[in-house]
């Protein structure tokens, strides 16, 4: 692995949230930048408008996006997570997408509530930052 997570004892474990505190990517390690990717189908048009399925496509279509690079899930290092009239109901579905992907050990992740996107449709829009094992 290119990164190390760490989370520290003397802060409150962030995991079962979906993220982590830190992420130590070695010096020359090559990063992979994938811009905010949402739930679009192959004609860039959002596939549903059930929040939880967007968050599901969405984080597919980072899976996707890294492949193109030769990467995977697991060499992500930090997310950015913007999310249309954010509520602590929209944490749930989140949580449980970063949980089933990155288990114990999810990148970093910042979690914004936006007014809007860029389409009126879309509700939730991640970037990833990746790092080459």
């Amino acid at each position: 692995m290119a990164h190390a997570v760490v989370n520290p004892e003397t802060l409150h474990d962030p995991t079962p949230f979906g993220y982590s505190h830190t992420a130590a990517v070695p010096a020359g390690t090559e990063l992979v930048l994938v811009s905010g990717q949402y739930a679009s189908g192959p004609d860039g048009a959002v596939v549903s408008a059930d929040f939880a399925e967007q968050v599901e496509r969405t984080f597919d279509n980072i899976g996707a996006a890294l492949a193109a690079h030769g990467l995977g899930l697991a060499d992500v290092v930090q997310l950015r997570t913007y999310v249309v009239d954010h509520d602590a109901t929209r944490l749930g579905p989140i949580a449980a997408a970063v949980q089933a992907r990155w288990g114990a050990e999810p990148p970093t992740q910042t979690l914004l509530g936006v007014a809007a996107l860029a389409t009126a449709d879309m509700l939730i829009e991640v970037e990833a930052v990746a790092a080459r094992p």
